[in-house]
């Protein structure tokens, strides 16, 4: 037992057996020495009775066999030896003194071989040698006696323990999204897969440049779905990365879509296709109008966001809903365009003001700005209208006019009398102009594809953060009982929250069931890493003393893929969540994998993307003719109101 008794006890056994080593030593050097020793009068009568004692003792009178039995209980007393443990002490070094030290020893005898030296010098340096031997015996035994021995884990960064099993099966089904990938556990690498089963749950993508979200994940998903017979909404905010991918997969599965399929982009740069965001027959009352213009207006003017409520926020967009109601209504729709909102806005107050009352629909929108002309409230007026004249200003362009004036295709993508695959193109250099009608675009098509009886679909929205997109976590959320798949990629939360605010960045990041996290910091994170949960770990600590040295191990609950491992995940290293069905449980939904790509080279698929552009000419020709056309309409409704005495209170004067 380790009482202080005891303890005291073993260290006085333990001197008296190194004094007995000692004394056996000095003997041995004296009694071979003596006749150095006589030479300088170290003899008396008792030494040499003594030493006539000594030599009846065998192992004493014996040259070699003395210094083994000293060396002996050397040895002995270093067993018991309770030293302080030191991580400076190592087994290499300690065995380099132990072995020097016996060799010293041992060898020592060949000095009496010197017969050129007088016996004293020969003694002395014996006498030395052996003492020396003697001493890095003691050095090199105590300090393996002091190595500690119990080594912690040499783990730095503990990625042995941040690990987990995951998903191995292959579970698909008619929608599901299938990445293959492999994971370390228990030092080995594992194949697995990324079974996101039921993708109408909602989709987020999240990381930084470079993670590999498109390459890795995105372009994979569009694959995967064509080949399915998935519709597809594509937002390209790096046109034409993924709809050269897009376009590649559709021909060569076109197969297996109805015979009417279409694939279709939206590009403003290279205008091919025309679609009309406010197409008459997908504006089925004044709300679909109010939120056209809400978005639209906040689109053109990011900061408003946050000011919603606001009169000088709330004033233009009411304008603007006015302007398209009323274009809505007139003749049944035939000028119900954005160009010709945009034309219609230009027109002078008030005529604009008096053509606008002619529909009773939008009188109370427009009786505010009525007022404030009568009461000549006029710079008030001024800011009201002008803030979303010099809004709408910045899409007066040709190109921008040919594509959103003409009907080549609707945006009812999952329509079975007309499915389409249709991509959307953005320019990172022109993202503020054509952001927000992009923006338009989605909204209205959210509205349109949320229907029943209609094909299964997917929306797959690349750098969410660059467009402004209002309740679209409105079809996130039903859009899964009609077959409506969401994916949404950003690069971090923060930007949501720059652009929206907390509260709206916090309800896209939360409503998704399945999220997919690169490389990313910050809250965002923090949230992924507690989501995931924790293992048990052990854990290990080395305690030193004096006399001993104590080792604990533990197990603690601890995060299997802490803050600091999202950080730094490689490209193409993602962690998250899935979420499963009930006829496909998932047990193990979370993973941290490297995913893998299993398509074929897309060289080899299909003929080249290209797109045949507008010629300028005909983009210019279009732009005349609807500044033309909202001419005409002012004009004839400025003179049937002149003309009509019944209609004369209509004017505003």
């Amino acid at each position: 037992m380790r009482t202080g008794e005891n303890e005291q006890g073993l260290k006085k056994v333990i001197d008296l057996t190194r004094m007995i080593s000692i004394v056996i030593l000095l003997i041995h050097c004296y009694y071979f020495g003596y006749a150095g020793f006589k030479q300088i009068g170290w003899v008396s009568v008792f030494s040499d009775h003594l030493l006539q004692n000594i030599g009846h003792i065998k192992w004493m009178n014996s040259f070699t066999l003395s210094k083994t039995v000293a060396l002996g209980f050397l040895l002995l007393s270093v067993l018991g030896v309770k030293g302080k443990k030191e991580e400076r002490y190592d087994l290499g070094s300690s065995l380099i003194y132990l072995l020097m030290g016996l060799l010293i020893y041992f060898a020592s005898g060949l000095l009496f071989y010197l017969h050129e030296s007088t016996a004293l010098q020969i003694v002395m340096a014996y006498t030395t040698a052996v003492f020396s031997g003697f001493l890095l015996v003691i050095t090199g035994s105590a300090g393996i006696a002091r190595i500690i021995k119990v080594k912690l884990n040499t783990d730095t960064f503990n990625t042995a323990q941040e690990t987990f099993p995951q998903e191995e099966r292959l579970l698909a089904n008619d929608h599901s999204i299938n990445l293959r990938a492999h994971y370390k556990w228990k030092g080995e690498t594992r194949a697995s897969w990324i079974n996101i089963i039921n993708p109408m749950r909602g989709l987020l993508i999240v990381g930084s440049p470079g993670a590999g979200k498109s390459y890795f994940i995105i372009e994979q998903i569009i694959e995967q779905h064509i080949k399915k017979g998935f519709c597809l909404f594509i937002y390209d905010f790096k046109f034409d990365d993924l709809t050269r991918v897009a376009h590649d997969w559709f021909c060569r599965y076109k197969h297996i879509y109805p015979a009417n399929a279409a694939f279709y982009t939206i590009n403003f740069d290279q205008p091919q296709y025309r679609c009309n965001p406010l197409d008459p027959a997908g504006m089925k009352d004044i709300t679909d109008a109010i939120d056209a213009a809400r978005v639209l207006m906040l689109g053109l003017n990011r900061s408003w966001l946050k000011k919603q409520g606001e009169f000088f926020v709330e004033s233009p967009i009411n304008f603007v809903t006015a302007l398209i109601w009323f274009l809505r209504k007139y003749q049944d729709g035939v000028y119900c365009t954005l160009p010709h909102v945009i034309e219609l806005m230009q027109t002078e107050v008030k005529q604009l003001l008096t053509i606008l009352r002619t529909e009773p629909e939008i009188s109370a929108l427009i009786n505010p700005f009525i007022s404030a002309f009568e009461t000549k409230s006029f710079e008030q007026l001024e800011g009201q209208l002008d803030a979303a004249k010099i809004s709408l200003a910045r899409l007066a362009s040709p190109s921008l006019y040919y594509v959103l004036s003409g009907n080549d295709f609707t945006l009812d993508i999952n329509n079975p009398a007309a499915p389409k695959i249709v991509t959307l193109a953005n320019n990172p250099q022109k993202q503020e102009v054509y952001g927000p009608v992009l923006s338009l675009y989605v909204t209205r098509m959210s509205k349109m594809v949320n229907k029943k009886d209609q094909l299964k679909m997917n929306v797959i929205i690349d750098e969410f953060p660059t467009i402004i997109l209002l309740n679209f976590d409105n079809l996130i959320a039903t859009g899964r009982s009609n077959k409506i798949a969401t994916t949404i990629a950003i690069q971090d939360a923060s930007q949501l929250k720059l652009h929206y605010g907390r509260e709206w960045a916090e309800v896209i990041t939360n409503i998704c069931g399945n999220i997919i996290v690169g490389q990313t910091r910050g809250e965002l994170a923090k949230a992924v890493s507690e989501m995931i949960g924790k293992t048990l770990q052990e854990r290990e600590s080395i305690s030193v003393n004096s006399n001993d040295s104590s080792i604990s191990k533990s197990r603690q609950l601890e995060s299997v893929v802490p803050v600091s491992t999202i950080a730094n995940l490689s490209s193409g290293e993602f962690v998250g969540m899935v979420a499963d069905n009930p006829d496909q449980p998932i047990v193990l939904k979370a993973f941290h994998a490297k995913i893998g790509r299993i398509n074929e080279h897309r060289q080899k698929q299909s003929s080249p993307f290209q797109t045949a552009g507008i010629s300028q000419k005909e983009l210019t020709v279009c732009f005349e003719l609807i500044q033309l056309d909202i001419k005409q309409l002012v004009e004839e409704l400025m003179n049937d109101i002149l003309n009509d005495p019944a209609k004369e209170f209509l004017v505003v004067r």
